[in-house]
């Protein structure tokens, strides 16, 4: 509207009235001319509206006006519109990404051309001692002073991982962190960090399980070895092959008692947990666990002038005992291993008491006390390893593998149940096994 209003009084000036140089040529060409310059400049002033708008970058007074100026601010506004919401799209994913390395179980640092730590999550801030925003810029060999680290990092070779300890480790509970350093884009480095204590733990204990299981098997196969070559090589008696043959028997029976154990422990690594469908009579459990106890007591004292004095509940007060949930077979072996244990390690005359007591709370407590030598307070959070011994001369003496106890609480664990031990040098030990409430039905509960 302006720049008609403009025109018209221009036009008026030239020769639309006024009388200046009515009609005459040069009157025509200055109007036109006067009229094109207030045009300039209007159009001027519009676009410098424009340009100060573009400055500013504010998408919401855009400036209203028609024409080619207003054709560009409009357009101008959609690129911002459509590159504002590209760079939202972009952070919004660069958040996602930081969330999830931030909820990875392992640490994550990332390191620029100069070493210097960009951005870390809290595993690495926890497992380094790092502060993820003090931190930020600050040299990773000024922060991580390890000289394993520091000889990895300076020898540029990261094809490989190296393992440090941890900053919380200590002699009783050792950590063990592994790091492994990556390249990525213009010298950067991703700092990659988990936790390989349990790996480390897990490796040793296989070591430690092969080396065993090479020992029990290699020290009757020994025997064997030259129980043979003495009967190929030698003139032997009957009386002599006889008891070298039943030595040799001997041995192969321990051999085959080790394996049936190993076997029985993988079985039950393996195999599902027990449900609530199969009930078996504490009684008929009790009964079994008195006979294999009495029948080994009559074994292992038959040369002696004394036996064992083994006393359990009477029928009479099991019968209102219920039923067990579980799997009939592996209770049975738990519970007759612990009877078994005491009879081995007790001597002739000492005497066996076992017991099956009912808790106010619902559970039951089965449990064996013996009078034997008892066991040291050290040895006592070792019993159920795999082929842990406190006296390993009388273990194998007595027949024992070493693997009685591992199945006993692999046996409990699957169950639900639980094993205590106490015990006093000198004395005798117990063994207590609970059992919970959910796992029994049918027995009643102290009045």
């Amino acid at each position: 509207m302006l720049w008609r209003i403009t025109y018209f009084l221009l036009w008026q000036i030239a020769g639309g009235g006024l009388g200046w140089w009515e009609g005459g040529p040069w009157g025509a060409a200055l109007g036109a001319a006067l009229a094109g310059w207030a045009w300039f400049v209007w159009d001027l002033l519009r676009g410098v509206r424009v340009l100060r708008w573009l400055r500013t970058g504010d998408l919401v007074n855009v400036p209203v006006m028609r024409g080619i100026w207003g054709e560009a601010a409009d357009r101008a506004r959609r690129l911002l519109r459509r590159q504002e919401a590209l760079v939202r799209d972009s952070q919004d994913r660069l958040q996602e990404i930081l969330a999830a390395l931030q909820a990875s179980p392992n640490g994550v640092v990332l390191l620029d051309a100069q070493g210097r730590i960009e951005w870390c999550n809290q595993m690495a801030a926890s497992q380094f001692g790092f502060d993820a925003q003090r931190d930020v810029m600050q040299s990773i060999g000024n922060l991580l002073r390890n000289p394993e680290f520091t000889a990895y990092f300076a020898a540029k070779d990261f094809s490989s991982d190296v393992v440090l300890e941890g900053r919380l480790s200590t002699s009783s509970r050792p950590v063990r962190i592994s790091v492994h350093l990556h390249p990525y884009g213009d010298g950067r480095t991703l700092l990659l960090s988990r936790d390989v204590t349990a790996l480390e733990q897990a490796d040793a204990m296989r070591r430690d399980f092969v080396a065993n299981v090479s020992h029990e098997i290699r020290t009757p196969l020994t025997v064997l070895t030259g129980f043979v070559e003495t009967l190929q090589t030698l003139p032997l008696s009957a009386d002599e092959r006889a008891r070298y043959l039943g030595m040799m028997a001997q041995q192969a029976q321990r051999m085959q008692s080790v394996v049936q154990d190993l076997l029985t422990l993988s079985r039950l690594e393996g195999s599902p947990l027990p449900g609530m469908a199969e009930w078996t009579p504490v009684q008929s459990l009790m009964q079994r666990c008195e006979e294999e106890g009495r029948a080994l007591s009559a074994l292992l004292t038959q040369n002696q002038q004394r036996t064992h004095e083994i006393r359990f509940p009477t029928a009479e007060a099991l019968r209102s005992e219920g039923e067990i949930a579980g799997v009939p077979a592996e209770l049975q072996s738990a519970l007759s291993n612990l009877v078994n244990n005491a009879v081995r390690y007790t001597p002739a005359g000492g005497s066996i008491a076992v017991v099956w007591e009912r808790k106010e709370d619902g559970d039951a407590v089965f449990s064996v006390q013996d009078t034997g030598p008892g066991i040291a307070p050290e040895h006592i959070p070792r019993l159920t390893e795999r082929f842990y011994r406190v006296d390993r001369s009388r273990s194998r003496e007595t027949g024992g593998t070493g693997l009685g106890l591992a199945i006993v609480k692999h046996v409990l664990q699957r169950h639900g149940a639980t094993l205590d031990i106490s015990s006093t040098l000198g004395k005798g030990s117990v063994f207590s096994v609970t059992f919970p409430a959910n796992r029994l039905r049918g027995f009643a509960l102290p009045g």
